[in-house]
């Protein structure tokens, strides 16, 4: 579940809080009240000036789209199995699919070390297998996710486990390539990277969204909307 990082007791308190995902009828009004526990960590003023490197990174959408959607997720987050399934396949119809925006996801994993080795094991997906076969293996790592919250600090996500999992999605000779690079600890910058873009960007709860490295406020979908076309124009 989002949480604030930095003190037991800001993640009790977030733990607490309750997100919901709505859609007003079948209209593409739908509100975002996703999630956000991170609000309060570092002004606007300390992070705009961040620079972040893209490449290398998995992503849906068109390399030529202008504008980049971050999502920071922990796989072990229920808040951000419930964007993963709810909200990313609005996202991607309305601003992905369209040619507005590229969405990529990046590590904020501090739930379980479970959290931490699901993270570089699917960093691990994506330099062996690649960007599709990632994505198959991200969603299926969120659908696996126990409904029951009193797993989140239970270690699930074994290696085992892993390799179970990424077996449903590539073969047995795909798997044992991503065993090997795992094991090899070959995926470890990549996950650091993405741990220290977190930390610049002041990310203290979990999913938190970025939009051309700006951080996303708002509530609805139009928000969104709204905030790529203004990053589309360089506003």
């Amino acid at each position: 579940m989002a949480k604030n990082k930095n003190n037991k007791k800001n993640q009790a308190k977030s733990s607490s809080t309750t997100f919901t995902f709505w859609v007003v009828g079948l209209v593409a009004v739908f509100i975002l009240a996703f999630i956000f526990l991170g609000n309060h960590s570092k002004k606007q003023e300390e992070t705009k000036g961040t620079e972040i490197d893209y490449s290398n990174q998995p992503f849906l959408g068109e390399k030529s789209a202008s504008v980049s959607i971050i999502e920071f997720g922990d796989y072990k987050c229920p808040n951000c199995k419930n964007f993963d399934k709810n909200v990313v396949p609005i996202i991607q119809k309305e601003l992905v699919d369209t040619g507005k925006a590229k969405f990529y996801f990046m590590n904020d994993s501090f739930i379980n070390v479970d959290s931490t080795r699901s993270a570089k094991f699917a960093e691990s997906v994506f330099q062996e297998l690649g960007n599709e076969t990632f994505w198959k293996f991200h969603d299926l790592l969120f659908e696996k996710q126990p409904e029951d919250t009193k797993y989140e600090k239970v270690d699930l996500f074994t290696e085992d486990f892993l390799v179970d999992t990424l077996k449903e999605v590539a073969s047995d000779r795909d798997v044992d390539k991503v065993v090997k690079n795992f094991q090899d600890k070959k995926s470890d910058k990549a996950w650091d990277k993405d741990m220290d873009y977190a930390e610049k960007l002041g990310v203290t709860g979990t999913p938190t969204i970025f939009v051309n490295g700006e951080k996303f406020e708002g509530q609805t979908i139009d928000d969104l909307k709204e905030m790529v076309a203004k990053a589309a124009k360089g506003e």
